[in-house]
């Protein structure tokens, strides 16, 4: 078994010239670039059952030799960023022969017997001429850069569908995988790269099946129990960054607000994670991914707030608008409906341009080689990031806990601006205790952990209708009847929550913080 880790970018059809001619490759070629044409054949049963599992079973052909290779599925926790990390299996077998002998030497033989026994058959099959540059880098690392020009398409009955390939694989062989992302980083400054998160066999699966893809969301970070701040540090940056790249292909072609809505949570908790760690992590390396993080929340914001408005809260206030008879308002919210819907599109598009610029890949390559130190040791030197995990976020935690609870002396008749300092450090506060909460005992922080994500929520509705009220005001003037209309039910629906804000604070305030020693 061989343990396979690349990093994956799509390139333009005409960039292979462009990429082999870069200045960032001539001082790590240990040997020239060699050419071949390589033919795979992918094999599966006729639903699917190895794909199933995330198990790829495929015969190559390189030259006159063939290779029978079992991939498993990705390690979850160390691919990020671009980067796959995932057991793979080769031997040598004559002929395009499957030989079922070999499965049985594999963690998944019970997949594959049992598929074996279903059958299986060719689905598709990759036709790639590969371009590999065997690199060296001054630290000893040692890779591949293959760039790979072809076509996959189906094997499994008419008619024939075919798509194109153009990518290039960054694979490493032996060190550390920052130097993949150092170079990619040097490539992405000129040749336009985008992050490519299917491999082969996925998009050879999809050709015939058509993909269906969700927004990822946030999932919790399991952290062991005795992990160092480092370690924890690079787990949560690898999860925050998973939910920031698993949903720009969503941004990119799909409607569903969620998809925006999904990525702008990641970058939030990447920003949230970064102000944790800034104390530990030279400012040099971590103030450069604050900006760019910053401009990415700035595209996505306006989006959001669209998104929100048009699906939830023009609704939401029209119906009020009938059961108090205002028919004077209807022609003033036809109006502010037709501009809402023109300005969400083009704030949609906005998001979307961002998502797909060079900067935005930069900046996701900028984040994972940061997290691609396995505890940062390499990345700072500072002695906090070897102590605990636990040791560290307890006075991180106590910080932010503090900071909260100055700011919520009677919420429910506080000014506008009192309000949403506390929101916003209710939302720091819960990120830290998410990230956080798994080194520590689960039912310690389950009651915590409940009362502030309500009392978030809470503020969060309250939230929402003032941005109502900004948004109409900026569309139709402040002085116009829909913005003092907005003005108006923002203000009644603050106050009918006002209760609720009370005390949904009193649990919080009750709760024990799940830190503590005793």
């Amino acid at each position: 078994m061989t343990t396979e880790t690349e990093l994956k970018l799509r390139i333009a059809p005409d960039a292979a010239a462009a990429i082999l001619r870069h200045p960032a490759l001539k001082p790590f070629k240990r040997a020239r670039a060699r050419a071949s044409q390589l033919t795979s054949i992918y094999f599966d049963t006729p639903d699917g059952a190895l794909a199933a599992a995330g198990v790829a079973l495929r015969l190559r052909r390189d030259g006159r030799q063939w290779i029978q290779t079992v991939k498993g599925p990705a390690v979850r926790g160390a691919s990020a960023g671009g980067l796959s990390t995932r057991p793979e299996f080769e031997w040598p077998v004559s002929g395009p022969r499957l030989d079922p002998l070999r499965f049985a030497a594999t963690p998944f033989r019970r997949t594959l017997g049992k598929a074996e026994q279903r059958g299986l058959s060719p689905r598709f099959t990759t036709d790639i001429r590969r371009t590999v540059v065997p690199l060296s880098f001054p630290d000893s690392t040692m890779a591949k850069l293959c760039i790979d020009v072809g076509e996959v398409r189906t094997d499994d009955g008419e008619p024939v569908l075919r798509a194109p390939m153009h990518e290039i694989e960054l694979e490493l062989e032996a060190g550390d995988p920052r130097r993949l992302y150092e170079l990619a980083h040097a490539l992405a400054a000129d040749v336009p790269l985008a992050l490519e998160p299917a491999s082969k066999a996925e998009r050879g699966y999809a050709l015939r099946v058509a993909s269906v893809f969700e927004p990822l969301r946030a999932s919790d970070i399991e952290l062991a129990s005795k992990c160092t701040a480092g370690a924890a540090f690079v787990s949560i940056m690898r999860s925050c960054l998973a939910q920031i790249e698993g949903n720009a292909q969503g941004v990119a072609t799909r409607d569903d607000p969620e998809w925006i809505h999904q990525m702008r949570i990641g970058v939030r908790r990447m920003r949230a994670c970064l102000s944790l760690a800034r104390r530990t992590i030279a400012t040099a390396r971590i103030e450069p991914l604050r900006v760019e993080l910053r401009w990415l929340a700035q595209s996505l914001g306006p989006a959001r707030d669209f998104d929100v408005f048009v699906t939830a809260t023009l609704p939401d206030f029209r119906e009020a608008v009938a059961r108090g008879n205002g028919a004077s308002l209807a022609a003033p919210l036809a109006k502010l409906a037709a501009r809402t819907t023109a300005r969400r599109k083009a704030a949609r598009e906005h998001a979307r341009a961002a998502v797909a610029s060079p900067r935005f890949v930069r900046l996701v390559l900028s984040v994972a080689s940061l997290a691609a130190s396995p505890d940062l040791m390499g990345v700072s030197h500072d002695e906090k990031l070897a102590r605990s995990a636990r040791d560290v976020a307890r006075p991180l935690l106590k910080r932010r806990h503090q900071a909260l609870i100055a700011l919520g002396s009677d919420l429910a008749h506080a000014a506008p601006e009192a309000r949403h300092a506390a929101r916003l450090a209710a939302k720091k506060l819960r990120y830290a205790a998410e990230f956080f909460a798994s080194v520590y005992p689960r039912k310690k922080t389950r009651a915590y952990r409940k009362a502030l994500a309500t009392l978030q929520e809470e503020l969060g509705a309250w939230n929402d209708a003032a941005v109502a009220a900004r948004v109409a005001a900026e569309i139709t003037g402040p002085h116009s009847a829909a913005a003092a209309a907005f003005e108006g039910w923002a203000a009644a629906r603050s106050a009918s929550r006002g209760e609720a804000l009370s005390q949904a604070w009193a649990r919080f305030v009750k709760a024990r913080p799940f830190w503590t020693r005793n």
